[in-house]
């Protein structure tokens, strides 16, 4: 009777250790919460010199997370291998998102960062999105200055609509310019060399030219003109909204002015970390005009209303 009640209490913890670290029973390759569960869980922490008591706790949650971002490709959901699915990756667990072009972090062609970030101790629950421009020609150039410099975010559009994974969603990128920014949210660096006299560049390699932004406005001041995206930059980017949308409950809002439209200045919601929906880089500081131009509150609506 006693090892029944012991077997009962490992059962309990792990589904509340399941709850807040965020893992499933699948991870250790049982269906449900039960006495297979533990028994799998001490064999797995057997196998890696963990201690063997067949309790999911945060060791062990950190040493199977692990262990599945390094072999992603052996669990991955029907249809991925063979390209007839797009996903994203979020607490090593995979995300449908309709897109046909997405480059994961682990797949050949993929770019992976592997510093410059913070491993979460529990599964996250992120309040908003910040776009960038990366001011790089492509987003393997952009991937380079983020390993060079030390810092990171995780996903980036590339010129021809190409979205890649830089990293796990679950783990905490350092691009936003603050810790309380970076524990509560996800980014994406869209490719934008930003300056005219780059237009030649992307004409010579096929991809057209680039529209230019005349009006641009941010911080109460008009911008010089520069380059903007192209179409299917943005339509990448309205994907990975929606997909990032549904994944994490993040509404498909943008921060507005004292008027009700689209703040083209530092909001002092994204600020104090209160703002749940997209803001561009420049809504949180000053000294950031990303990403100016960019009509996110048309996009978003255009999303919402899809």
């Amino acid at each position: 009777r006693k090892l029944i009640m012991v077997v009962k209490d490992k059962i309990f913890y792990n589904k509340a250790s399941a709850s807040k670290l965020g893992w499933e029973p699948s991870w250790f390759g049982a269906k449900e919460f039960d006495e297979k569960l533990v028994t799998n869980i001490r064999k797995f922490q057997k196998e890696h010199g963990l201690s063997a008591d067949g309790l999911c706790g945060p060791t062990t949650y950190r040493r199977i997370y692990t262990h599945r971002v390094a072999t992603m490709e052996e669990h991955s959901p029907l249809g991925h291998k063979d390209n007839s699915e797009s996903f994203i990756i979020y607490n090593s667990e995979y995300f449908p998102i309709n897109w046909p072009k997405v480059k994961l972090f682990f797949e050949g062609g993929g770019l992976k960062l592997r510093k410059g970030f913070k491993r979460s101790k529990y599964k996250r629950d992120p309040k908003f999105f910040v776009c960038h421009w990366d001011v790089c020609l492509s987003s393997e150039s952009c991937y380079k200055v983020l390993a060079k410099r030390g810092i990171s975010v995780h996903f980036a559009i590339d010129n021809d609509g190409t979205i890649y994974q830089f990293m796990d969603m679950n783990d905490i990128a350092w691009h936003a310019g603050g810790k309380t920014w970076n524990d509560r949210s996800l980014g994406v660096e869209i490719s934008n060399a930003y300056y005219t006299k780059y237009q030649s560049w992307y004409e010579k390699r096929d991809f057209g030219p680039r529209p230019v932004v005349t009006d641009a406005h941010v911080h109460g001041k008009k911008l010089r003109e520069h380059l903007g995206f192209y179409p299917v930059q943005l339509q990448a980017a309205q994907a990975l909204w929606k997909a990032i949308s549904e994944i994490h409950d993040i509404p498909l809002e943008y921060p507005k002015d004292k008027n009700g439209n689209l703040d083209t200045g530092v909001n002092k919601e994204c600020v104090d970390g209160d703002f749940r929906g997209f803001c561009n880089h420049y809504n949180l500081t000053a000294r950031k005009i990303d990403c100016a131009g960019m009509q996110l509150d048309k996009l978003l609506n255009e999303v919402k209303n899809g």
